[in-house]
């Protein structure tokens, strides 16, 4: 095999993951366009050719897939306008206004100031749950438009001209005389514009963020004002509500409303997660919500309620009179036994199940019962107990039967100090046979976790979503994952949360809209010294994704992904070149046997540039962030061993601010991130030590230096003598759509070290 045929069988590589990559979760692509719900300065709007206009001389035509986003307030306003010569204007519109005609469509054409004779209609469930292509032509030839949507077509005369020019916009725009404000609230994805039968412009826009929709072809990017890229939706939670409360608080959630109830000591706050409205039930008189309690929802018994454990009481909450049913203002600050534990009701028995929990140094396996109709507490004996090992932080999540338990920390006599660990279960309690059933065994991960409180259940797809977090952080973050009840193992999904853990004083919760598509994850945290509480709500749009299940690789945001394709052809480029040259030492080996002489022509495999880290077998002066963090002075000694782990996180956030940004990092931030825990002087005094033993450990690195000159720290370095990785990456893919051979090849050889910075992990390093 020559070099040429393994250039080919790598071009074949990539072509195929080009394919697998593209094709991975296509459906939740798309520009989401926010309208009614919110002002009209933060509407959406979509400029096909921003600062100039696209002419033809052929029929053209263009087309897009349409839906509708779920529950906004107001669907009328302007799907497309496309406008001629900077005079007609062609608009499609959508109108919800209610109409006595027997045949009104939502959907119609208006040509300058005037209805055209083209309407149709979309059935509402198909706006709402399936993607519909529209296209719309423009015939020269016939002189007239023509609609096609749903296999229908529908034409109405008009004088067009050869070799117009027109505007695109879909939604708001602020385009001269064509002005609008009024746009549906919809997702539009797969923009073709078809000149003659010629495909001459694609958007697929597949964005990640940014506001530029990158056209495939030509290079024509159009240009987005307040994008809600469907990709972000379904990877980033996005942070809906914030708010710091008085006392304690909990949660409860009504998943057929879809709406988060957050009861604190004076209030309820009732968010409706559909149109992300907050209303507030202030109550008559002060209600004391005891610390450590939690709230459901249980519609089938009068909606809110607040189960007390440990002096067996059941409060309801009276909406229409805004207060509960029975007061509590006791003394008692924060609940005995059961902290953290499980619940949820049970239709078939008309019953709520409190399980597990932690109080006065033990861990529980207690399931209590409290029995609606006669209003009494009792414990559950059940067949199976020694399953439940005592413990807490467990997901549960409910079925029509009984619920699925995962998971926690707690130890097998109940006694904190004796061998306490983590339990990665999944246990069934049918609440039919009072029995608990061991399902499977989770293999033992690298890093160990416990869950938020709630999980959801999928049973006809048999999966179950929860969320996992490090209870040794402080600063944790929550993570989705998902997995099978069947079968052990699980991924992934979305991006982290930031949640900051304080044992007894933390809680996080998951919840599903159903109707929304969303997850709803929810933290509290109480803060002892103020008495307050601050609540965090997020959303993520189902099914969430990650990273590398995120498609499109045309789009900006999407080079990470090259990059993985670039270490995969880089791997199988490297393996078959091992090959060749084996073969070729064979032949060599086996025609010298034969006492012959090959004469052969060899073309260099590789003419590019050497990567960074084959440039020399003893690195100097380098600095490896790709891979593992490794650091080699002028002699070529590795640096890194003299970091430790505070050494090296100050190290890293001095030096990405400097090159990434520029303009380093001010005291106050890095105090922000390094000791937050420290008063002021204490963490003034640890960055000026700590920073005199970077300055130490770097002596040896010519031209390199930290400086404070302009009030940021920074690490000041000359590229000419400090070889940075980096920073090289960066000077490559600044240009990306351009990239040329020679500067794949040095992606390829700053990638072959491992991903960037992979040995370490930190929350503000996620961006």
């Amino acid at each position: 095999m020559n070099t040429i045929s393994i250039n080919k069988v790598v071009i074949l590589c990539l072509f195929f993951i080009l394919i697998s990559v593209r094709c991975v979760y296509s459906q939740s692509f798309g520009l989401g366009f926010a309208g009614y719900e919110v002002h009209q300065e933060k509407r959406t709007g979509l400029d096909l050719s921003p600062g100039k206009t696209l002419c033809f001389s052929n029929n053209f035509e263009i087309a897009f897939d349409l839906n509708f986003r779920p529950n906004c307030t107001n669907y009328f306003g302007y799907i497309l306008r496309v406008i001629e010569n900077d005079n007609t204007n062609v608009d499609l519109v959508y109108t919800d206004i209610p109409d006595t005609a027997k045949n009104h469509k939502q959907f119609k054409l208006i040509v300058g100031d005037a209805y055209s004779k083209i309407s149709f209609e979309i059935k509402l469930a198909a706006l709402f749950k399936q993607w519909n292509h529209i296209r719309i032509k423009f015939d020269f030839d016939a002189g007239k438009l023509i609609v096609y949507s749903g296999g229908e077509s529908y034409a109405q005369a008009m004088p067009l001209h050869r070799n117009s020019c027109y505007k695109f916009l879909f939604g708001v725009n602020n385009y001269r005389q064509f002005t609008t404000t009024d746009v549906p609230s919809m997702i539009i994805r797969n923009i073709n514009i078809v000149d003659g039968n010629k495909l001459k412009y694609k958007w697929l826009l597949n964005e990640y963020d940014g506001t530029k929709a990158r056209e495939e072809i030509k290079d024509e990017h159009g240009m987005v004002k307040n994008p809600l890229w469907m990709h972000e939706l379904h990877r980033d939670w996005q942070l809906t509500q914030s708010l710091t409360l008085n006392g304690s608080v909990n949660t409860a959630f009504d998943p057929k409303k879809e709406n988060l109830y957050i009861i604190s000591d004076n209030s309820v706050l009732e968010d409706t997660i559909l149109k992300n409205n907050l209303a507030r039930y202030p109550y008559q008189s002060a209600q004391y919500i005891v610390r450590g309690s939690e709230s459901l929802y249980v519609p089938e018994m009068g909606g809110l309620i607040n189960p007390d454990p440990d002096s067996a009481r059941m409060v309801k909450f009276n909406f229409d009179h805004s207060q509960w049913d029975i007061k509590l203002n006791h003394p008692r600050r924060f609940t005995e036994h059961y902290w953290h534990y499980n619940k949820f009701y049970s239709a078939a028995d008309s019953s709520m199940y409190l399980i597990g929990g932690y109080g006065h140094l033990q861990y529980k396996n207690d399931i209590l019962r409290y029995h609606f109709p006669t209003k009494t507490w009792h414990k559950v004996t059940v067949q199976g107990a020694s399953l439940l090992v005592p413990r807490y932080l467990s997901a549960l999540g409910a079925t029509k039967s009984g619920a699925y338990i995962m998971g926690g920390y707690g130890s097998v006599t109940g006694d904190q100090a004796l061998s306490p660990r983590y339990f990665y279960d999944l246990l069934y309690f049918d609440v039919k046979t009072k029995t608990i059933k061991k399902v499977y065994e989770l293999n033992l991960p690298v890093n160990d976790f416990v869950f938020a409180n709630s999980m959801i259940i999928n049973e006809k797809e048999r999966t179950y979503y929860a969320l996992i977090f490090d209870k040794n952080e402080y600063s944790s973050k929550l993570q989705l994952i998902t997995g099978s009840l069947n079968r052990p193992g699980f991924k992934k999904v979305g991006n982290a949360i930031p949640y900051c853990f304080h044992d007894i004083k933390s809680f996080a919760d998951l919840f599903y809209c159903p109707n929304a598509k969303q997850f709803v994850a929810v933290t509290t945290n109480y803060i002892e010294e103020t008495n307050k509480t601050k609540v965090s709500v997020y959303a993520l749009n189902d099914p969430p994704v990650m990273d590398t299940q995120v498609a499109g690789l045309g789009s900006g945001s999407s080079l990470r992904y090259f990059i993985y394709i670039l270490i995969i052809a880089g791997f199988t480029y490297a393996l078959l070149l091992l090959l060749n040259r084996y073969k070729r030492k064979n032949q060599k080996n086996s025609a010298s046997a034969d006492g012959h002489t090959i004469k052969e022509t060899l073309q260099p495999a590789v003419t590019e540039a050497k990567p960074i880290a084959d440039i020399e077998a003893k690195p100097i002066n380098t600095i490896f962030l790709f891979g593992d963090l490794q650091i080699f002075d002028n002699a070529g000694s590795d640096l890194t061993r003299f970091f430790t782990p505070l050494i090296k996180e100050l190290f890293l956030i001095i030096i990405l601010y400097s090159i990434r940004w520029g303009r380093g990092i001010n005291s106050e931030k890095l105090e922000e991130y390094l000791w937050a825990d420290k008063t002021t002087e204490n963490a003034r005094n640890n960055r000026s030590a700590n920073i005199a033993r970077l300055k130490a450990i770097l002596k040896n690195l010519d031209s390199c230096k930290i400086s404070n000159e302009t009030g940021n720290w920074k690490i000041e370095v000359d590229d000419r003598i400090i070889r940075i990785d980096y920073m090289q990456y960066l000077n490559i893919v600044k240009n990306k759509e351009n990239l040329n051979k020679q500067e794949i090849a040095e992606l390829a050889g700053i990638i072959k070290r491992g991903s960037f910075l992979s040995d370490v992990e930190f929350e503000w390093l996620d961006t």
